[in-house]
């Protein structure tokens, strides 16, 4: 029989699933308006991502930390792999195929909550000083922040990789960094920025940031934000019944159901569909930086909250600005809302790890859990 310490349930924190479950159903809702296989496919991903929350929020994060190292290198050679055993899809190597089955998975994406427990491990074992970290803590931070984002910007995948790249160095922003160091950084970015561009930059890439650059009317590659755009205007405050929602149904919205499905929700729901789910996310992201702030003299917690709304606050952010042509086309996925596997499981796997740290504070060893 399983006992479980009732002090697990009080230190829960439940206003996190309270927000996420109603954008999960919403989702889900539209997904299965657009196609009843690929709603059928998201129940199996909603199925694998709650375990995969359940088993790492039982699993003893604290007492098995220092296996994290070692996961990260992993996580590495996953990445490698896929240079050379990844399957194409949307003009980027970046999937693995799982044997015996049509299921692909996306280590880059999976890395994520690897790439942020490491950022936890090794701020931990090193908290930032009074003054902040000095250039020798922050070039080795910058070591485990760079590699995975040249690796994965090799695939190519520049959104996921500047993900990564942004979240670290959101995090080292936060706990505190030597303010020098950052002018240097601003400093040297600024300089090789044209380089990449004209040298290190796929064709596609560049086009995506012309386009975005572009006038409405000498812009001959945006057909994507346009359509979007149309969407948007077409759901004016209350949205569309679905026989009328023409954007989607005809299928002129592309992706409509993963990259560009905020444009399918304001055709369907309006303004205030829209609204309603911005809302939700910026709840979300509050929380988290609020939850940061109690847990000051606990870095590895902190860090983890802070590395959660910082992804959020990017995905979401990026996503919805790209579909109304504030931002460059980029295949980040909306947070429990795109479809999708990678991003949702990955996405519950934060949670689960989140929820293991607040739940188990006053016991990081699990002896709370007995078996009788």
């Amino acid at each position: 029989m399983l006992y479980i310490d009732r002090r697990i349930i009080t230190h829960f924190d439940f206003l996190i699933p309270i927000i996420v479950i109603p954008i999960i159903a919403l989702s889900y809702y539209l997904v299965s308006e657009s196609s009843s296989m690929l709603a059928t496919k998201q129940l199996i991903y909603f199925s694998v991502g709650f375990c995969a929350f359940l088993f790492f929020f039982l699993l003893p994060i604290r007492k098995i930390e220092w296996l994290i190292p070692f996961c990260y290198w992993v996580g590495i050679i996953f990445i490698i792999i896929v240079e050379f055993l990844g399957s194409k899809k949307l003009g980027g190597q970046r999937w693995l195929s799982l044997p015996f089955t049509d299921f692909t998975i996306q280590p880059s994406e999976i890395f994520k909550p690897i790439f942020l427990l490491m950022l936890c491990y090794l701020i931990k074992q090193s908290p930032p000083p009074q003054n902040g970290y000095s250039y020798k803590d922050f070039a080795k931070m910058s070591f485990f922040i760079l590699l995975p984002f040249i690796l994965i910007a090799i695939q190519p995948d520049l959104g996921t990789a500047a993900v990564l790249l942004v979240m670290g160095c959101g995090v080292l922003f936060i706990m505190g960094v030597n303010k020098r160091i950052w002018i240097i950084l601003a400093v040297v970015v600024a300089m090789v920025s044209p380089i990449i561009y004209n040298y290190f930059l796929h064709d596609y890439q560049k086009r995506r940031i012309e386009t975005f650059l572009d006038s409405a009317e000498d812009c001959e590659n945006c057909h994507q934000v346009r359509q979007s755009i149309i969407a948007i205007g077409s759901g004016g405050l209350f949205g569309k019944d679905k026989e009328e929602a023409t954007q989607t149904q005809f299928k002129f919205l592309p992706i409509a159901t993963s990259d560009f499905i905020f444009p399918a929700l304001i055709e369907r729901k309006g303004f205030f569909g829209g609204v309603a789910l911005f809302l939700l996310y910026a709840l979300l992201i509050f929380h988290l930086i609020t939850l940061a702030l109690d847990f000051k003299n606990d870095h590895f917690t902190q860090v983890m909250a802070v590395g959660i709304a910082f992804l959020l606050f990017v995905h979401a952010g990026v996503n919805i600005a790209m579909t109304i042509g504030f931002a460059p086309v980029v295949g980040i996925p909306l947070p429990f809302f795109s479809y999708g596997g990678s991003s949702f499981i990955t996405f519950m796997i934060f949670f689960g790890i989140l929820e293991n740290l607040l739940a188990f504070r006053f016991d990081p060893t699990h002896k709370s859990i007995k078996y009788r």
